[in-house]
């Protein structure tokens, strides 16, 4: 007979003595966890991140929805004061996605995040966490996010839309926009680990992740094009800018790599900077051997932006932590 371990639930204070000496500084090393669980690439921006005379424990970017993420962390049980926290978190950095950590959900507040979630547009979306960690025998703990508390995207996107006032035809084509990039989510997901996303969004593109802060892919296709581009953007335009620029001086060596021309666009009047490469003649409205043609020339694109791009911008940023010290 096969012999099996035994699993065993471990007390966090066993973990994480300190919930802002020890939990938060290791969750803000590891929110790619937090991320797979919620299905999302979090990127992380700062901790004791100040809104007013408050700190918010982590500040997070999602780079698929290129929205604000605010993390709450609570190593007991859920309690008013930090619902009321969260929200005002949320209120200050106009967030997308807030995520409230905690060791025990109360029913009442996980209800408030459902109502939540019911009440506001597709572009704002609440998460309840459980933080768990377990160990098998005598192994190391394990750490487990156990979500409580999600958004229905199906009922969100129904509800946004006609909140907005958005027509029938611009519902349709969101539709179909999300119909054509779920494929492609699913196998960047399964296939290449380039997201966590398991939801494609009803709009023109998606995003995906390159493993380095500040540098993001992203797959578009309207204006009868596809479209995939390195996104540049750490928050601050002037570091955009010159890390752009950086690249650029090396133009000749990474478009070589490419069939066709690369589209540099510096975009002055803007804090990011993106570097596209198109293919003319696709939309959503192509038929669906044609539509897979576009996906698997965005997919093949994306892994190649990554493997070209993806060891310049990690030497770059070696290079500015290096000048920094």
């Amino acid at each position: 007979m096969v012999d099996l371990g035994a699993i065993e639930r471990v007390a966090l204070k066993e973990v994480w003595p300190h919930e802002a000496q020890d939990f938060t500084p290791w969750l803000a090393e590891n929110l790619d966890k937090l991320g797979e669980a919620l299905g999302l690439d979090l990127e992380f921006r700062e901790r004791e991140a100040a809104v007013g005379s408050f700190s918010l424990d982590v500040l997070a970017h999602d780079v698929g929805g290129d929205r604000p993420v605010i993390i709450e962390n609570q190593l007991g049980a859920t309690d008013h004061n930090h619902l009321g926290q969260l929200l005002t978190y949320a209120a200050g950095y106009d967030a997308g996605v807030v995520v409230w950590l905690t060791a025990d959900f109360r029913d009442e507040h996980r209800a408030a995040l459902d109502w939540l979630n019911l009440r506001t547009g597709e572009d704002t979306q609440f998460f309840g966490v459980v933080v768990e960690a377990w160990k098998i025998d005598l192994s190391w703990p394990a750490p487990h996010f156990k979500v409580l508390a999600m958004p229905n995207g199906w009922q969100k996107q129904t509800v946004a839309a006609a909140k907005a006032g958005k027509s029938a035809n611009a519902q349709e084509i969101g539709e179909r926009q999300r119909q054509f990039f779920q494929p492609l989510i699913d196998t960047c997901r399964e296939d290449h680990q380039l997201t966590n996303a398991k939801n494609a969004h009803p709009k023109n593109w998606q995003g995906f992740k390159t493993g380095v802060k500040g540098f993001g892919l992203i797959a578009r296709i309207g204006h009868g094009s596809a479209r995939v581009e390195l996104y540049i953007d750490c928050g601050d335009a002037v570091v955009n800018k010159d890390r752009f620029d950086r690249l650029e001086s090396i133009r000749d060596n990474i478009g070589g790599r490419f069939e066709t021309d690369l589209v540099w666009q510096r975009l002055d009047h803007a804090r990011a900077s993106h570097i596209s490469l198109a293919r003319e003649g696709a939309t959503v409205d192509d038929t669906p051997a044609k539509q897979d043609e576009t996906r698997k020339w965005l997919e093949c694109h994306l892994l190649k932006f990554k493997e070209v791009f993806v060891p310049h911008i990690e030497e770059m940023v070696q290079q500015e932590a290096e000048n920094a010290c």
